[in-house]
């Protein structure tokens, strides 16, 4: 597997107490299927979606106990100079660089305003073997009460090009590398994000039907916290799984009206 461009969403996986009902969960409502856990590298256990791997779960480490959460990784060919980048323009190191044997080597930082986020420098791994079909990661954005400072420093550590939506609705901006947007950046304005709740990337995962998947979704303890909504982009909703982790579902395949205008920023 070719290595891909730094800055690119590689993969995403998710911190879990009870491993085995978030297994039952997501098997159930995006159909994954599951491989063995790895006790080498804490329990690390890898989703499949028709045989491909699409995401990873693990339970917390002895004495680490937090709010289940989707955490995703973005692609880098030197996982410490990305690290040293987050250092300079006033990110916080949380781990790493940790090297994960030959599989490859790991960073997990916060930006300025708080959002977390992981760094994958692939070794015999190179991340998602499947995107954007039903099962799999397909779009990624940065939620946050503090867009000045995701604007300023994701550029600065990734080789970013941006866009903003050409609208005064919605304050929405695209971070890209070459002339491809990889990931979006949403101002929590109004109620978008709840008092409590940290900013965020909110990963969204395809499926082909967004109203069924929502019904599997609830009737297994999930909870719906905005949509499902038509849009240029596909059918989406912003969901919940039954240990509080956020999360999108998004039906590709159903588009409705035009795509927005955007502009270089």
């Amino acid at each position: 597997m070719a290595a891909l461009p730094e800055g690119t969403p590689c993969w995403a996986d998710a911190m879990f107490t009870d491993v085995e009902g978030a297994k039952a969960f997501y098997g159930h409502v995006l159909g994954w299927t599951f491989g063995e856990s790895s006790s080498e590298f804490g329990n690390y256990t890898t989703a499949y979606s028709d045989g491909e791997a699409v995401a990873a779960l693990v339970p917390p480490m002895p004495g680490y106990q937090t709010q289940s959460v989707w955490c995703l990784y973005l692609a880098s060919p030197d996982a410490a100079a990305t690290a040293e980048r987050i250092r300079t323009n006033g990110g916080e190191l949380v781990t790493g660089p940790t090297a994960i044997g030959d599989v490859g080597a790991m960073v997990l930082a916060k930006d300025p305003g708080g959002v977390v986020f992981g760094v994958w420098q692939g070794g015999t791994f190179e991340g998602f073997e499947k995107q954007g079909a039903p099962g799999a990661y397909s779009w990624a954005e940065i939620v946050t009460r503090e867009p000045g400072k995701a604007d300023a420093f994701f550029p600065a550590v990734f080789p970013y090009g941006t866009r903003k939506m050409d609208t005064e609705q919605m304050d929405y901006r695209m971070f890209q590398v070459g002339d491809r947007p990889v990931l979006g950046r949403k101002g929590a304005e109004g109620d978008l994000l709840p008092p409590e709740a940290p900013s965020y990337v909110s990963v969204y995962f395809a499926v082909d039907d967004t109203d069924a998947a929502i019904e599997r979704l609830t009737a297994r303890g999930g909870k719906v916290y905005s949509g499902p909504m038509d849009s240029p982009f596909g059918r989406f909703a912003a969901v919940g799984d039954q240990q509080g982790a956020a999360f999108g579902l998004i039906d590709l395949g159903r588009t409705v009206g035009e795509q927005p205008r955007t502009v270089d920023v």
